[in-house]
C-alpha cells in the first residue's frame, strides 16, 4: 500500500514527500531520487539505513528528523522499575525486524537492572491483545512497548486493553499516555512534525534536502497518567511525580 502511494505521489510529481516511519521513507526512496522527502522517522538509523549519506549533510533528496536512539527503551525500564512495586518481569513489546536495535539494547538494559524479559512479537493491530494476554500469563507486571507508527496508532487501543488486562504500560509516545496509558517518556511526535514543516518551508523556498541536516530530538518527555495508576491500584513515588513533565489527573 505505501509503495502504491508513493509511486502516485512520484507520478503527480509533488513539490515536497512527507514520510512517517522507516516503511514510508524506504517508499519514498525507492520511487524518487528527485522529488524532496522530508522524513519523521523515530525508528531508524538514517545512515545505517542507507538513507542519507551523513547527518550533517544528507546528500540526496532525503532529511529529516530520525531518533537512531535505541538505548532510550533502558530509560523506560528504569522508569518502571520506580514505579511498579517490587517489579521483575517485564513484557517487551515490538516488531522483530524493526525493532532489532531496540530489543538487543533493552536487552543489555535489563540485565543491569537484573529485570527479566519476555520478548512477544507484534506486527499489526490485530496482535495486541493476544500479545498483552501473552504478557499476562508470563508473569509481567509490566510492558514496554518499542517505538513504531503501529504502536503511535494504536495507542488509545493498547492503552485500554492494558488497563482491562492490569498490566502497566510505558511507551515512547507521550500521546501514549495522554490516550490513557500508564506512563511515556520520549520525545513529542507533534514537534518532531512541527520542525518537518519548517523544513519542507525551506525547501519550497529553493533549499536542497541534501544541504539540510538531519535533526534528533532533544528534549525528551516524561508524562505519567494518575487516573490510569489509579485503575491500575498503582501509587506514583512523589520523587516521580515531580520529575514528570505532565501529569494527567
Amino acid at each position: 500500500m505505501l509503495s502504491e502511494h508513493a509511486a502516485e505521489l512520484a507520478r503527480l510529481s509533488v513539490d515536497v514527500i512527507l514520510a512517517r516511519g522507516p516503511a514510508a521513507v524506504a517508499a519514498a526512496k525507492a520511487v524518487t531520487r528527485t522529488i524532496p522527502v522530508v522524513a519523521v522517522d523515530l525508528e531508524s538509523d538514517p545512515v545505517a539505513a542507507g538513507f542519507v549519506r551523513g547527518l550533517a549533510q544528507p546528500g540526496g533528496n532525503i532529511t529529516g528528523v530520525f531518533l537512531d536512539l535505541p538505548e532510550l527503551s533502558g530509560k523506560q525500564l528504569q522508569l518502571l522499575k520506580e514505579t511498579v512495586p517490587r517489579f521483575s518481569r517485564v513484557a517487551v513489546l515490538g516488531d522483530p525486524v524493526l525493532n532489532a536495535p531496540q530489543f538487543r539494547a533493552t536487552e543489555v538494559a535489563a540485565r543491569a537492572l537484573a529485570i527479566q524479559l519476555q520478548s512477544v512479537e507484534v506486527r499489526a493491530q490485530k496482535d495486541f491483545n493476544d500479545a498483552l494476554e501473552t504478557a499476562k500469563k508470563g508473569q509481567a507486571r509490566a510492558v514496554l512497548l518499542l517505538s513504531s507508527p503501529l504502536v503511535f496508532n494504536s495507542r488509545a487501543r493498547i492503552a485500554a486493553l492494558a488497563v482491562e488486562k492490569r498490566i502497566a504500560a510505558v511507551s515512547m509516545f507521550v500521546e501514549f499516555a495522554e490516550a490513557g496509558g500508564l506512563m511515556a517518556y520520549g520525545p513529542s511526535l507533534r514537534e518532531s512534525f512541527r520542525r518537518c514543516g519548517a523544513y519542507a518551508g525551506k525547501i519550497l523556498q529553493g533549499a536542497k534536502p541534501g544541504e539540510l541536516p538531519i535533526e534528533r530530538p532533544e528534549r525528551f518527555n516524561l508524562v505519567i497518567n494518575l487516573k490510569t495508576a489509579k485503575a491500575l491500584g498503582i501509587i506514583i513515588p512523589q520523587t516521580l511525580l515531580l520529575r514528570a513533565d505532565q501529569v494527567i489527573e
